[in-house]
């Protein structure tokens, strides 16, 4: 038998054929202008992304470099700040910031619950010194998406930032940077974007560029003060990764293409399907703020929540993802992110079924299937 493997997590995502080809290019030289060309035209085409005025820097590195660009260029030891804990990425801001002696007030929150304006507010006047407040737009570990306009309306009232996390959420969930008044935003390459892992973006708005200024945290290669000087020369401080710029600003086109408000109705289609499928199988949603980036499920009784993945990934050779500590084998996540389609989602919810039957889950094989054919059908355009 033909063996196709199909990916179906919330990070790496598939990459559209016309950016895989970009990466076929021969290799020129990062201090080109060739290059130069290249690389603005893919930076002015993030700042379409984050729909915002600022400049967005490029980083060679994964999302989690982002997430520490934001802390080690933001403050100082000793400084305090505020994390929202809801899951696996929340946490990694704490992580991230206790490494260099930040003081962190970290509000926790029910794994696939959202925290509520009224917390934020009350966490924020107990705690007037703290510098920022940390957020996820989604947090991907439980298919959550939070409120960020509202809290950057919270936070704006302040003198701390909002900084956010939107590295499986931007492009595939409504965050405008300018429009929302949020101070600092990050994403990633290999969710919405459609490219390969290995870049991450990242930009500031004026009042996180005061922090940055006054910052005495050690950076190097994450040393923002840098990027900007090398940005005004169109380029970057280091070696960039050349091949995935190139795909970058290709797969901006696609985007483009399709218009903003048109991915994002793209992935609330999506969204929408797989949700109303799998409560067709009977099965019940984790997350009770889910998105469209990814479904969380919970694994249903007298089913082994970690041996359901492995077989999705063994037989069937669909890759979604299993939760992670400490909920493993309790829900396990179907992305529907960046280049997927209808079929996609179809080709998830019918393995899921299969793979649900296999592990002794009583269901009508198809029933979720027609569903998500069903919604589909009438809102496909």
């Amino acid at each position: 038998m033909i063996k196709k493997y199909y990916l179906l997590s919330p990070g790496p995502t598939p990459v559209p054929e016309k950016v895989l080809a970009k990466a076929a290019l021969p290799i020129i030289h990062h201090r080109s202008a060739e290059f130069s060309d290249a690389f603005m035209e893919m930076t002015e085409g993030m700042q379409y992304i984050f729909q915002t005025k600022n400049d967005v820097y490029t980083l060679t590195s994964s999302g989690t470099g982002a997430m520490e660009t934001a802390i080690v260029n933001l403050l100082s030891p000793g400084d305090k700040i505020i994390t929202i804990n809801g899951g696996k990425f929340g946490e990694r801001w704490g992580q991230i910031a206790r490494v260099y002696g930040i003081e962190v007030v970290e509000i926790i929150v029910d794994w696939g619950t959202a925290l509520s304006l009224e917390k934020l507010e009350e966490t924020l006047k107990a705690n007037p010194d703290a510098k920022a407040v940390f957020t996820q737009l989604s947090e991907t570990s439980t298919g959550s998406v939070y409120d960020v306009k509202g809290y950057a309306e919270v936070v704006s009232k302040t003198d701390a930032i909002l900084v956010v996390d939107g590295i499986s959420g931007l492009g595939a969930a409504k965050c405008p940077m300018d429009e929302w008044k949020i101070n600092v935003l990050l994403t990633g390459s290999q969710k919405s974007l459609m490219i390969p892992p290995g870049l991450a973006f990242i930009s500031f708005d004026d009042k996180a560029w005061k922090l940055v200024e006054s910052s005495t945290l050690p950076k190097y290669y994450f040393d923002m003060k840098k990027a900007r000087k090398s940005l005004a020369k169109r380029t970057t401080p280091y070696t960039p990764a050349v091949s995935l710029v190139y795909q970058q600003a290709e797969a901006i086109k696609l985007i483009k293409e399709q218009t903003i408000e048109g991915i994002l109705e793209h992935h609330a289609i999506l969204g929408k399907a797989t949700r109303e499928a799998v409560k067709a199988m009977g099965l019940e949603l984790f997350s009770k703020v889910p998105g469209n980036i990814l479904t969380s499920v919970k694994t249903p009784e007298g089913v082994d929540g970690k041996k359901l993945v492995k077989t999705m990934q063994s037989k069937y050779l669909a890759y979604i993802s299993g939760a992670q500590d400490p909920m493993k084998g309790k829900f396990f996540r179907i992305a529907h992110l960046g280049y997927m389609g209808a079929f996609d989602v179809i080709t998830a919810l019918t393995a899921l079924e299969m793979a649900l039957l296999d592990e002794g889950y009583k269901l009508e094989l198809g029933k979720g299937v027609a569903m998500a054919q069903k919604i589909l059908r009438e809102e496909w355009k």
